[in-house]
């Protein structure tokens, strides 16, 4: 029997009712889908890094750039700190005393560039620091030793490196015997100018 002009198919609107609802439900399935697919992806374990964490390393890491590139900025025609603190190296290691680096026989380190900025920026926000020189011995073997160490790094412990030329005409003598005593870093071609390559390693992380 049709129905009459002007008025709705009872069928036709609980079918449509119907479908709405299933529309509603489908939507509400494929969000919460989204949420727990999203949380998972996300979620923190022990085993991982947090957030705060991650935040921390990448500030000490953008810290220990900084330093670095400061150090290693010269003027024309001058050596750069980070130079200087080389050459003037005597082939011992520094810790910090509370009050200033010194070495296991009482030797202060001075003149330092290298230890005044890491006293300036390190050590007032409590950052533990450790630097280390490395270069290339005379049968092609690395060497490395400290310049300032502070212990053993965390787990979070970021590593920033900068390499330095050292030249034969970066010494006032022909013959640099008194930087090579002291320091153990040899000529690593007699038949250039090229004296040796300093790589540069520092070490930052939190207590």
């Amino acid at each position: 029997m049709a129905t009459q002009k002007g008025r709705r198919d009872p069928l036709k609107s609980n079918l449509s009712a119907q479908l709405h609802t299933l529309e509603a439900l489908m939507a509400l399935l494929l969000v919460i889908g989204v949420i727990i697919y999203t949380v998972q992806a996300t979620s923190l374990t022990p085993l991982t890094s947090s957030t705060a964490n991650a935040h921390i390393e990448a500030q000490l890491q953008i810290l220990g750039q900084d330093m670095l590139n400061s150090l290693d900025h010269s003027e024309y025609g001058q050596d750069s700190p980070l130079k200087k603190d080389i050459l003037n190296w005597n082939g011992k290691y520094y810790t910090w005393n509370s009050q200033q680096y010194g070495s296991t026989s009482g030797e202060n380190l001075t003149n330092s560039s290298t230890a005044e900025v890491l006293r300036s920026v390190a050590v007032g926000r409590g950052i533990a620091h450790n630097v280390e020189f490395a270069w290339i011995e005379e049968d092609g073997t690395m060497r490395s030793m400290r310049y300032i160490y502070n212990g053993e790094p965390s787990d979070n412990a970021v590593i920033i490196t900068k390499r330095v030329l050292l030249s034969d005409s970066d010494f006032p003598d022909t013959d640099p015997t008194s930087f090579r005593q002291n320091s153990g870093i040899r000529d690593a071609d007699q038949s250039t100018d090229l004296y040796n390559l300093i790589d540069v390693k520092l070490t930052l992380w939190r207590m």
